[in-house]
């Protein structure tokens, strides 16, 4: 019943141990007896006789044993309303399609096996179905909202790139839902004005690509929490409407919207707004026809004399003396303030720090000394000898000092259910090794007691992400897969600390193998590493079409080599859950000619990073600044890549390619070739730069001298 309490209470589930889960989930009676004063204690022997004479008299089928009845219910509710959704699928006009991708949906098993689900596009947190995601499956008819309202603990919805068509179904009876994905369907009609109304905790809601027509319905500019909303490719007309303060990303190109454009979006990039003809205003360059000015406002000096106001306001320069000095103080109190919270904050920050993975030398011992850079770790290298990782565990569970052990150990959430698991105790206690430090925090290798070895990635700029929507991120990520990409095993949430625990790949990264002084890489391993980024790249484009840049940290040292030197990439798709005031500081995306001119980035801007990667590949070097904690496209970065272009186009062109490849006879075309993909994908104007589709396309045609 605890954690069905959680539940009902609206909130996020949280890890037993948590200090939430021992405040929602204590005994109402306990509280109130330790709340009561020394002067009520005589009456506490009464009260306990009353409790336990009422629950003599309680009927026995009032019990204990209905919370495992209504669970029992619950799972097999979810289980029917599924079965009835799936059967409206496969009723309508793509019934084989439908029945074939959901086969797995049998009546005969659960769907969710803790966080594991059984039943494929549907996503499960502790044994709920908590979201589908049914992308790309060719379904289409009518979505049968009435068979999903008994999902009590739905959250999430994904139809995206389907055949759906018709007008917008009526999502209100879904009122919990944070997130609606209904991009690329054929949707069409006007949209209510009151589509979206009572569904206060929507955060997302991607409409694009459809043929919505008429106004942007109102209900959806006042979601007081709306984050994110994609608009683009449809028939909206009318006005843009005011929406939200904390509106991250918005969508409204190519509809037929006109008007101004309200100040509150004026910030935005002006992409946001194209193919609008009639839209004026910033920031575009279409100026509003000018309108009169608001009359200002009345003020003492333009009031008129004969005013009574004039004549009853008093007029003391000793009061106002006085209010002067009151105010200054009370700023030089709020600024004291702000500082003693400040250095609170810092120090329970350290306290963090030093607790989380053993403190200061004392649990993990004097060798501790992690190998620290300005830029990414070049993973694979190990700078200190084996170690016991063996942290404090209440800096994990919650537990408080001298306050009693907590009702349960923080959990590692692993993705997938058909592998050996481990709680966080077992990985704490694991012979360690630290990779290495960076930008995005630390890595440590830890051999488990069972002879498996992980990486545990530990994240620094991930904090300001809610439980739910890094739940959500998590699991889509774990949807992945692709033998060019790193999967995800497990990972631990908490306000102030983010684990990701990964399988360890043996062979190191690429940087290691392109600047360590024990390995070569000849030109076809070169080749085939590029091919294999550039299809795990293209991977995640059609898997994320609706993130801006789904890899967003492409470079050498996120490209693992397994012991046949095939890449695996690493730490991608991680924008959405750090911080958005770091990623300009960290991730490489940012570092791109178009964010340092127009603040934004694009589907070519991951292009731009493979560009990058394989021009280091082809020519074994790069600008130091690059992977260095710097802002903005450095003079540096472009002039290197002009190094190169001019090197190509020389006599000596031979002389850029990393000697290292070895003999060169019977490869240099194919070199040069890929080289030129390289600056094409480097090109600083995006109407130049190549997509990735061409990209591929262009690398498959490669081939190295003994391929033929």
């Amino acid at each position: 019943m605890m954690m069905m309490g959680v539940h009902a209470a609206g909130t996020a589930v949280v890890h037993p141990g948590s200090r939430r889960w021992l405040q929602v989930g204590a005994p109402p009676l306990m509280s109130s007896s330790l709340s009561t004063s020394p002067s009520s204690s005589s009456s506490s022997p009464l009260f306990i006789i009353l409790i336990i004479g009422s629950l003599l008299l309680t009927p026995l089928s009032h019990a204990a044993p209905a919370a495992g009845n209504d669970l029992d219910s619950l799972v097999d509710s979810s289980a029917d309303a599924l079965i009835n959704f799936k059967n409206s699928l496969v009723a309508g006009p793509n019934g084989v399609s439908a029945s074939r991708e959901l086969a797995s949906w049998d009546p005969a098993t659960s769907p969710c096996s803790g966080n594991a689900e059984n039943w494929r596009g549907v996503l499960c947190y502790n044994g709920d179905v908590w979201g589908l995601q049914l992308e790309n499956f060719n379904l289409s008819g009518d979505i049968d909202v009435d068979s999903l309202t008994p999902l009590r603990f739905l959250r999430t919805l994904s139809f995206m790139n389907n055949a759906f068509e018709g007008l917008m179904p009526d999502w209100r009876k879904l009122g919990a839902l944070k997130s609606l994905f209904l991009s690329n369907n054929r949707f069409s009609g006007e949209i209510p004005n009151n589509a979206f109304s009572s569904m206060t905790s929507l955060k997302k809601v991607y409409l694009s690509n459809n043929n919505f027509v008429g106004n942007i319905p109102i209900s959806l500019a006042t979601t007081p929490r709306l984050l994110e909303l994609k608009l683009e490719n449809n028939g909206f007309t009318g006005t843009i409407p005011e929406f939200p303060p904390g509106l991250k990303l918005l969508n409204v190109s190519n509809n037929k919207l006109e008007g101004r454009i309200p100040r509150s979006l004026s910030v935005m990039d002006p992409s946001t707004f194209a193919g609008n003809k009639d839209l004026c205003g910033k920031p575009l360059e279409n100026v509003c026809k000018t309108e009169s000015p608001p009359p200002p406002s009345p003020t003492p000096q333009s009031a008129s004399p004969n005013s009574d106001e004039d004549t009853t306001v008093p007029s003391s320069s000793s009061s106002s003396s006085i209010s002067r000095l009151l105010m200054l103080i009370a700023i030089c109190l709020l600024a004291l303030a702000v500082i003693i919270l400040l250095i609170i904050n810092v120090l329970r920050n350290r306290r963090n720090e030093e607790a989380t993975l053993g403190g200061r030398g004392h649990a993990i011992g004097p060798s501790f000394s992690p190998y620290n850079t300005n830029s990414e770790n070049l993973t694979g290298v190990t700078s200190s000898p084996e170690m016991v990782l063996s942290a404090n565990p209440s800096s994990y569970t919650g537990a408080k000092a001298g306050g009693g052990a907590a009702s349960g150990v923080g959990k590692l959430t692993f993705i997938k259910g058909d592998r050996a698991q481990f709680d966080l105790q077992d990985l704490l206690r694991a012979s360690a090794e630290v990779l290495g430090s960076g930008n995005l925090g630390s890595s440590y290798k830890a051999l488990m007691m069972d002879g498996q070895t992980v990486v545990v990635k530990r994240f620094k700029h991930m904090n300001h992400v809610g439980r739910e929507d890094f739940h959500e991120h998590m699991r889509r990520l774990g949807r992945l897969d692709h033998p060019n990409l790193l999967p995800l095993v497990a990972y631990y949430y908490r306000k102030e600390e983010k684990l990701l625990v990964v399988d360890h790949v043996s062979n190191g990264s690429l940087a290691t193998h392109l600047y360590g002084n024990d390995s070569r890489l000849d030109w076809p391993t070169r080749l085939k590493i590029v091919k294999g980024v550039v299809r795990g790249l293209t991977y995640l484009h059609v898997e994320l079409p609706s993130l801006v840049t789904p890899h967003g940290h492409l470079k050498s040292s996120n490209v693992l080599l397994d012991n046949s030197f095939n890449p695996i990439l690493m730490d991608y798709t991680l924008v959405p859950v750090l911080n958005s005031d770091q990623l300009q500081n960290i991730m490489i995306v940012y570092k791109s000619p178009e964010y340092a001119r127009q603040g934004r980035t694009t589907k070519k801007t991951d292009v731009w990073t493979l560009g990058i990667l394989i021009l280091e590949i082809m020519t074994g070097r790069f600008p130091a600044s690059y992977l260095m904690q710097c802002p903005g496209y450095g003079s540096e970065l472009a002039s290197w890549i002009d190094s190169i272009s001019a090197g190509l186009d020389g006599e000596e062109s031979d002389m850029i390619f990393d000697k290292e490849m070895g003999d060169m006879r019977g490869n240099y075309e194919e070199m040069r070739k890929l080289t030129e993909i390289g600056l094409a994908c480097c090109q600083e104007e995006l109407d130049k730069r190549w997509d990735l589709k061409k990209v591929s396309e262009e690398v498959e045609k490669l081939k190295a001298r003994d391929d033929d």
